[in-house]
């Protein structure tokens, strides 16, 4: 104990001792003092070598977070480009380091030696539940090398369908193959070489009927054909052609070619299996197999071929006229699931491993449990379409387009028989077409800077170059996520562009030299380019098919040049532009009446009542006009706003309590008036002599808006004019004069009052008040809040008290309320240094 003890307090003052060294030496002057010293930089290079290899021998010892998670350190820089790697095996290097201090010194309890623990059970071998790396990348030569007619993967005109004749023919090929404009975005391609004869055809009768299903024939009982020849082709095509229904699948390969592979295609009929070598240098012979595949007497059974279509078109020359698919059935029929998966197994019991979908279908020859499962993909499929079609002619009504299920099926096949191939296309401007990175971004938003979104583009164009002359998927020379990882990261030499590189993309790491001079050449070009976000708001046209000269974004375009998104009609306005902001000089040469008009003004404009509008903003009042003359406004109905202008409220006759039941009109500046001065006090209704003259209809000068404030000086002047104004004797003395002023003040407040209470009881009645008789003579009575039947105080019963209360108590809110407590008090922080190391 002892010696560890000592052994730690060396290591800790070794460490201390480095670090303060260290922190000295500012590291902008490391290069000052390699020029000025030449022993020094001899001295710190021997020092970071040796430094390497000790973190190297400590980084191999250490136990690893995951696997093959130790890196490499060769040079100082690569310890920031690995320092993330670093840092997790030195944390469970100190982890680890940690757990046995405390098992030595005794804090926690030892853990059993490994060689107690009871043996885990037996791993499972991989062939069960996953590919051998054999079976789903393939070491094997390019077939598409040794073909008659090889891929093109760098078209220059649209792709012209491969046939040569054209069997169940209609239309002659020379005058079904000619070029017409896409109605999508104008471009030119060859029509459907059959789309004549797919859209005139009728399904034979039998398709409409219900039979009995033809059950298949044990797939282990028989065998299936392997098809390596064109003899063997034309041998099974004889046999074609007696069948009524066929069932077609096939096998596609698209890791290591940039425009994919059919590598296999299975046909079954009901009692015998095919496999066709779809990889032969004349594949582009099996267009003899059309004079089944276009006969629209023999139904061709698949399921979920939408890309089966198109690979048939590309590779082979094929074409299917006659087509079924029951993935389109079991759509109908509201399965479930619409997996041929799942088909299988709920009409044949037969589970499919489907593993094999991601298997390397170019490898030849087949290893048996691969072929195997190509056969059973359509050895019971004619037993499960005659079990669709039966239920879909049950349930169909066929008198009706919406319950004909069985029609729907039949057309929905029809149109997907209809689909031709377009080549791979991409648009470095605008990132359009298959090929191209627009959907990607718009899929995975991320914030790029102007650099970034330069480099991210730079770096996706030379993918799809190097994908193309190499004849690779764009995937197989680098990932998509590597595409983002340059992007984001910006490497700053050539090391560290060659880190963010995948071991597997050994393409794209032995052409590295190219690849660093266009991530150079692209963050030049970027600083002064638009960011992701800029390019994607800049009021561009671009669209799915973008790609056009008149679809490439201005990345300079400015705001009140952009194109304003609009609705057809705005929901609050009607038929009104949803901004103003990209109107302009449009605003200005409008007159008063083109100004947006909000919806009560459209209500009261509709109904023929003039309303008063103010002007434009660079319009003024005229000096001449103090004041503005509001038209007046009739009444109208309104049921659709609560906001009501110019409408006239009715209230009862304030003369006297007994005239209650007539009825006078008020202008609603009068009753505001009114009801302010009942608010006023006795007081200021004393000494102020305008609130007199108010009640009486009279406007005073404050009122006035044209006028001039006034100061305290005159409006005491201003007073004494108005009282002498009142009808007194002239022959009167000053102090009756006086007394006399006063006595009328008093009547007129009395009459006041009087008013003010007559107009309390004319709303009490028409509010439906009760004993209005009784109160029409009487002082109104102060409201008890306290026996008033509210929430706080519920229905009392006979003893004055609330039900459930208690005798005599009412509810209080806060009677049970213990007052504001504190927050608990918050656990111990647990964890942090280890107790080996406490003081």
């Amino acid at each position: 104990m002892d010696n560890f003890k000592s052994v730690k307090d060396n290591l800790q003052a070794s460490l201390v001792s480095t670090i303060k060294s260290v922190n000295r030496i500012a590291a902008h002057d490391l290069s000052f003092q390699r020029t000025i010293h030449p022993d020094v930089d001899e001295r710190l290079d021997q020092s970071t070598e040796r430094i390497l290899k000790l973190a190297n021998r400590i980084l191999k010892a250490a136990p690893k977070p995951g696997k093959d998670s130790t890196p490499q350190l060769e040079e100082a820089e690569d310890i920031d480009i690995q320092w993330r790697r670093i840092v997790d095996v030195v944390d469970a290097t100190f982890e680890k380091a940690d757990v046995a201090l405390d098992e030595y010194t005794g804090l926690i309890k030892r853990k059993d030696p490994p060689a107690e623990a009871e043996k885990p059970p037996p791993k499972k071998a991989k062939s069960a539940s996953a590919l051998q790396p054999s079976q789903r990348n393939a070491n094997i030569t390019k077939p598409q090398l040794s073909f008659d007619v090889p891929p093109d993967n760098y078209p220059t005109t649209p792709w012209k369908p491969i046939l040569t004749r054209k069997p169940h023919a209609i239309v002659p090929l020379e005058e079904s193959l000619r070029m017409e404009k896409k109605a999508s975005d104008g471009s030119l391609q060859y029509t459907h070489p059959y789309e004549t004869e797919i859209q005139q055809m009728k399904y034979p009768e039998r398709v409409y009927q219900q039979a009995e299903p033809i059950k298949y024939s044990p797939i282990k009982e028989s065998d299936a054909t392997w098809v390596d020849t064109y003899e063997g082709v034309l041998d099974m095509l004889k046999e074609l052609k007696q069948a009524k229904e066929i069932a077609i699948d096939l096998e596609h390969h698209d890791y290591r070619t940039y425009m994919g592979l059919t590598c296999l295609m299975q046909i079954s009929t009901r009692d015998k299996d095919w496999i066709v070598d779809t990889l032969q240098p004349w594949r582009h012979q099996l267009e003899v197999l059309n004079e089944v595949f276009a006969d629209p007497n023999i139904i061709k059974v698949l399921h979920g071929a939408f890309m089966d279509v198109i690979w048939l078109q590309r590779d082979l020359g094929l074409y299917l006229n006659g087509y079924f698919d029951t993935n389109f059935a079991s759509e109908s029929l509201g399965y479930q699931q619409r997996s041929l998966a799942f088909l299988l197994k709920k009409f044949a019991d037969f589970d499919a491993d489907k593993k094999y979908q991601l298997a390397d279908w170019r490898m030849r020859p087949l290893q048996e449990e691969m072929f195997f499962y190509a056969r059973s993909d359509t050895h019971f499929l004619l037993y499960i379409y005659d079990m669709v079609r039966n239920e879909l002619v049950e349930k169909s009504d066929r008198s009706s387009p919406e319950t004909d299920l069985i029609e729907r099926v039949l057309q929905k096949s029809r149109n997907q028989a209809l689909n031709r191939y377009e080549h791979l296309s991409f648009d470095d401007e605008t990132g359009g077409g298959s090929r191209g990175w627009y959907g990607v971004i718009l899929k995975q938003p991320q914030a790029l800077s102007g650099e970034q979104f330069s480099v991210f583009r730079a770096v996706w164009k030379w993918r799809d170059d190097l994908a193309r002359q190499t004849d690779e998927s764009p995937s197989f020379v680098l990932p998509q996520q590597g595409v983002w990882d340059i992007a984001r990261v910006l490497p700053p030499d050539l090391k560290a562009l060659h880190s963010l590189i995948p071991r597997h993309s050994w393409q794209a790491r032995a052409a590295i030299d190219g690849l660093w001079k266009v991530v150079q050449e692209a963050q030049v070009a970027g600083r002064s380019g638009p960011s992701l976000q800029k390019f994607l708001t800049s009021g561009a046209k671009l669209t799915a098919n973008a790609g056009k000269e008149d679809s490439v974004p201005d990345a300079g375009l400015k705001l009140e040049e952009a194109e304003v998104p609009t609705l057809p009609r705005s929901h609050l306005f009607g038929d009104r532009p949803i901004s103003s902001l990209w109107e302009g000089a449009a605003v200005a040469t409008k007159g008063q009446d083109d100004y947006i008009q909000l919806p009560w003004q459209r209500l009261y404009a509709e109904k023929g009542i003039e309303l008063a509008v103010r002007g434009p903003p660079e319009e003024k009042v005229k000096e001449n006009k103090s004041v503005v003359e509001t038209p007046k406004v009739q009444p109208v109905e309104d049921t659709e706003f609560t906001l009501k202008a110019g409408r006239k409220r009715k209230r009862l006759q304030d003369q006297a309590p007994e005239n209650a039941g007539q009825e006078m009109d008020i202008d609603d500046d009068e009753d505001a008036e009114e009801a302010g001065e009942a608010e006023e006090s006795e007081e200021a209704e004393d000494t102020e002599s305008g609130s007199a003259e108010d009640a009486e209809g009279q406007t005073s000068p404050s009122e006035d808006p044209s006028s001039e404030p006034v100061s305290s000086e005159e409006k005491e002047s201003k007073k004494g004019k108005k009282t002498n104004q009142a009808d007194i004797p002239e022959d009167l003395s000053e102090g009756e004069k006086e007394q006399r002023i006063k006595e009328e003040r008093a009547q007129k407040k009395k009459e006041r009052k009087e008013r003010q209470k007559a107009k309390a009881l004319a709303k009490k009645l028409a509010a439906g008040g009760k004993e209005a008789g009784e109160a029409a003579g009487d002082e109104a009575e102060p409201f008890d809040y306290a026996s008033a039947k509210s929430i706080l105080h519920g229905k009392k019963n006979a003893e004055g008290s609330v039900p459930g209360l208690g005798k005599g108590k009412t509810f209080d809110p806060y009677l049970k309320s213990d007052g504001i407590k504190g927050a608990r008090k918050a656990p111990p922080i647990r964890g942090g240094r280890s107790a080996t190391f406490k003081k």
